[in-house]
């Protein structure tokens, strides 16, 4: 993410939206975890305030993670068992290093252009067979929500056709709707692939 409008949100928003995140993981993120063997490496993209990378680490995985925001770097450093690290998408740079990626509401913050980039790297890192976990919100188009923030939405189509052209393969996808920080509902997509 180097959107500075979204930057600058998430910069002032961070105890907010940390406070949004459920103490238990996703659904999704339990499908996951339950995919990868005990002490697999995996990378959570976009990591906020590392939620997500607690639970992969109490789950006995070894797990790098990197988020564009100092604010969220920070409380993520502060969970037990979470090193993270400030980069942005363009800064994954990995090849066959991955036993999976997590990118839980992350990658929608990036131009629709730059998805392909962006997937084609996440494919790069991943070991053959590693597992991606990937979270958009679902619909049409691009917009900002009502702090500012930037958002790119897919449709389940183009979303397999992206992942396909990147070399991944689809192995599961759901659906569900939620809250965000800017108290609008909206409607997700989970999608469950492998290199």
């Amino acid at each position: 993410m180097t959107d500075d409008e979204t930057q600058r949100v998430y910069a002032e928003k961070a105890l907010d939206y940390e406070k949004l995140q459920p103490d238990d993981p996703f659904p999704s993120l339990r499908a996951f975890i339950a995919r990868l063997p005990e002490g697999a490496e995996v990378l959570d993209l976009g990591c906020g305030p590392g939620h997500d990378s607690q639970h992969m680490a109490r789950a006995g995985l070894r797990v790098d993670a990197l988020d564009a925001s100092p604010e969220m770097i920070r409380l993520a450093n502060a969970r037990p068992g979470v090193t993270a690290r400030l980069g942005t998408f363009d800064d994954l740079d990995a090849q066959d290093r991955y036993d999976g990626i997590w990118a839980a509401f992350s990658l929608l913050h990036a131009p629709r252009d730059a998805i392909p980039r962006h997937l084609a790297a996440i494919a790069r890192a991943l070991r053959p067979g590693g597992v991606l976990g990937l979270m958009l919100k679902e619909g049409t188009g691009e917009a900002r929500d009502r702090l500012g923030r930037f958002y790119t939405y897919y449709a389940e189509p183009e979303l397999r056709a992206l992942l396909a052209e990147a070399g991944l393969t689809v192995d599961g996808l759901s659906r569900g709707e939620g809250r965000g920080l800017d108290g609008s509902p909206s409607q997700w997509i989970s999608v469950a692939a492998h290199a």
